[in-house]
């Protein structure tokens, strides 16, 4: 019986469970110090008074330090932007701009109350102040033109002012289309942020010995921890090892540095390990929580309903500083025309620096929002044309051999017709619109959606008593990628149980590098990677199970954890003693192998600044929603949520369904519930408890169908599936709530008032 496509319980199932597994936030050393920081209470200003000598006598303190201190060297992920601590200016409520270090955090928390700052405020930035190009604006950097990217000035970017990067994609004859064409449709959809809420804060813990550091972090991609904590500190990224631990949560808000950093560097001042970790609050204010943004779009159509030419302006909220957003800002070319057949299309998307905490990667990144607003935009041009709504999206859905906007050629997009066809299976459209009551609205839409790809590596290890060792950095932020998946391929390799599997923590300094638990690359990356480790172990084995039994290697194979000669059941012997025999003789039974996506074929034409250039393994996704409006109370109930996913093999079906479940859930709390609202430069919302996360009661359970169309280089034909099931939630909810009140849906989230006034109106 083979193990792939076997629901099999998570191997981190029992301690998660029984409170046992240790996460980042519980880790501690013996004679560990406690560090608490100063943060910015204002988002724009300059410091005029920061006097630490009251502090530094406190009960307790071991260090303060500020700018004065910090190495002279600037970070970041693409645009080398950041300093330690804030220097003179301040850009952000809770930009650090000292950190106290004592006993316990009690007295850190103290001494950091009585450090002296004064600052002289001055107005923020927002993106309604940053998206008007006005020479004489404000500058959230006054010294942008210094910035230089990470990879040397040959990678640079556009950027201009408050403008951090610029995507744009301008065919020559759009305007002239718009001009001549007999309807023109136009709408606009304003996203606002949301945060991560992951139930474990960040939190470090650093030492330094030796001239090393060595930091223990719940992170996502302790790789990319290690190389920012060498950039901040001014050293080689070998002399930081990162040792990661179970991580309560992620979502994307853990792949870049936080506290670590900082840690680090009190570190080495006091010569003892130090931790610091953030209260529910600082996390709140200083997250990179998912971008703000404005969408605008228009779409030019001839007198038979086809789409001509398309434009689609995104302006993207970046917060203070940079870090990933700036690839993402490539994203909306390649969603800009959903999976539809459309024109010619100008593409522009401005990321924008404002005063606020920088943005970053959340589930599904700027896709939640891109296609809420394609899928709207795609409701109001079937709606003006008096067109059945699905009808509409047949008509002029992508099939295989069809392009992206980057020329990118969709070999299976034929999968959409197939998974828009499914749907029907379970909501039938026709009958469900046919049988609505009053307030009652029905939605649905379609995307492709990438694997992120970017190396990742695995070392298989035969043990001596037959149990079996992955060696890898690749970590699971609680998607079950390593838990189910990784460890299921190795499984079935061996022929083991998947409890005699093993997959080690993230170890900077053991294993090869892997880009981290991001865009639903582990199963399909790592994964393939053990795989084909996993093959040279097995012909090691071979070669030694061969001389064993005086066989050839060739006629060996590998059954239910025994090796053996093909048709010879007598002549077996076990895993275990192989791999002992090994040890004796050839040595230990271990290989190591990476993987990356293949690069993907597009036209290096198509933009400017298009840093991120192609979608890899792509997947075909369609979601239907129904929903009913309380007109009294503005209050929308998703009564039915519908997904048919496109998982390429599906190694683990429980599992995908956990991840269709949660990320629908996130979805719907990001349409309906969820916002930090902003004001004055200033997040609203500053505790969990004001900030409206949606409740088990407002989540129905997700019926969903799974499409197999394997990927021929996945692990099994499996490509990425944790991520996709968030891409449609905004784009369906909001196309069955715009049904429901029949007005249109301009702003995400939704809420009760937004739907009173529509209906009002």
């Amino acid at each position: 019986m083979t193990l792939i496509g076997t629901s099999i319980a998570r191997t981190d199932a029992v301690e998660k469970v029984r409170g046992q597994s240790i996460y980042g936030v519980d880790v501690g050393m013996l004679g560990m110090l406690h560090g608490c920081l100063l943060r910015s209470p204002v988002p724009s200003g300059t410091i005029t008074r920061l006097d630490t000598t009251a502090a530094i006598a406190m009960p307790g303190v071991h260090a303060v330090c500020t700018s004065a201190d910090q190495p002279n060297t600037r970070a970041g992920w693409v645009l080398c932007e950041q300093r330690l601590f804030a220097t003179q200016r301040v850009r952000y409520e809770g930009e650090p701009i000292a950190v106290v270090v004592a006993d316990s955090r009690e007295e850190a928390r103290a001494a950091v109350d009585a450090i002296s700052l004064e600052i002289e405020e001055v107005p923020g930035v927002d993106l309604a102040t940053a998206m008007v190009d006005n020479p004489s604006s404000s500058l959230v950097h006054p010294e942008w033109e210094t910035y230089q990217p990470l990879a040397g000035p040959e990678t640079d970017h556009p950027r201009y002012r408050n403008v951090a990067a610029q995507m744009s994609s301008e065919p020559d004859d759009v305007d002239a289309i718009f001009e001549e064409a007999d309807l023109v449709v136009e709408d606009e959809l304003v996203s606002n942020r949301q945060y991560q809420a992951y139930i474990e804060p960040k939190s470090a813990v650093a030492v330094f010995a030796e001239g090393r550091y060595t930091i223990h972090t719940a992170s996502q991609y302790p790789f990319n921890v290690r190389d920012r904590v060498a950039q901040f500190l001014g050293i080689r990224p070998s002399s930081v090892r990162v040792i990661g631990h179970t991580i309560g949560g992620g979502f994307g808000g853990k792949l870049d540095a936080a506290l670590e950093p900082i840690t680090a560097f009190m570190a080495e001042k006091t010569g003892r390990p130090v931790r610091i970790a953030n209260d529910r609050t600082e996390d709140l204010l200083t997250c990179p929580s998912r971008e703000n943004a404005v969408v605008k779009i228009r779409t030019a159509l001839d007198k038979d309903g086809t789409m001509v030419a398309r434009e689609l302006l995104c302006d993207m909220d970046n917060g203070a500083y940079s870090a990933e957003s700036i690839w993402l800002a490539s994203l909306p070319l390649h969603i800009a025309k959903g999976v539809y057949e459309v024109g010619p299309t100008r593409v522009i998307s401005r990321l924008h620096y404002t005063n606020t905490a920088p943005t970053g990667a959340f589930r599904g990144v700027g896709g939640t929002y891109l296609y809420a607003a394609i899928e709207r935009h795609m409701d109001s041009i079937a709606n003006t044309l008096g067109i059945d709504r699905r009808q509409y999206r047949l008509d002029n859905l992508l099939s295989d051999g069809d392009t992206l906007l980057n020329g990118q050629v969709l070999d299976n997009a034929s999968t959409l017709g197939k998974a828009f066809e499914r749907l029907e299976e379970i909501l039938p459209w026709d009958e469900t619109n046919g049988s609505k009551g009053p307030y009652q609205g029905l939605g649905l839409g379609g995307c492709v959606w990438l694997t992120n790809p970017m190396p990742g590596q695995a070392t298989v290890k035969v043990n001596e008593d037959g149990a079996i060792t992955v060696i890898t950095s690749a970590n699971d932020n609680g998607s079950g990628a390593v838990t189910m998946g990784i460890t299921q391929i190795v499984a079935e390799e061996f022929s083991v149980n998947p409890e005699d599997v093993h997959v080690t923590s993230p170890d900077t300094d053991v294993t090869g590098y892997d880009a981290g638990s991001q865009g639903s690359r582990t199963t399909h990356i790592v994964g393939r990677a053990a795989l084909d480790a996993s093959l040279k172990v097995k012909e090691q084995l071979f070669e030694v199970a061969a001389g064993m039994l005086e066989a050839s290697p060739a006629d060996m194979d590998l059954v239910n954890g025994e090796i053996g000669v093909v048709g010879a059941p007598q002549s077996r012997i076990s895993l275990s003693e192989v791999a002992a025999a090994a040890t004796w003789t050839t040595g230990p039974i271990v290989a190591a192998a990476s993987y990356t996506t293949p690069p993907v074929d597009f036209n290096p034409a198509c933009a400017s600044g298009l840093l991120f250039p192609t979608m890899p393994t792509p997947s075909y996704h369609a979601h239907m929603a129904a929903v009913e409006v309380d007109p009294i109370t503005g209050q929308i109930e998703v009564q039915r949520y519908v997904v048919v996913q496109d998982v390429g093999r599906a190694i683990n079906p429980t599992g995908i369904r956990g991840q269709i479940q949660g990320a629908v859930a996130q979805g719907i709390g990001h349409t309906l519930y969820e916002s930090l609202q902003i004001e004055n430069c200033r997040y609203l919302e500053r505790t969990l408890e004001n900030y409206r996360l949606p409740l088990a009661v407002d989540i129905p359970t997700v019926e969903f169908i799974l499409l197999e169309e394997a990927d021929p280089e996945g692990p099994y034909g499996a490509k990425g599936v944790a991520e996709p099931p968030i891409a449609l939630v905004s784009a369906v909810i909001a196309n069955a709530v715009s049904d429901a009140i029949g007005a249109p849906v301009t702003r995400i989230p939704i809420t009760p008032e937004d739907v009173l006034e529509a209906l009002s109106n």
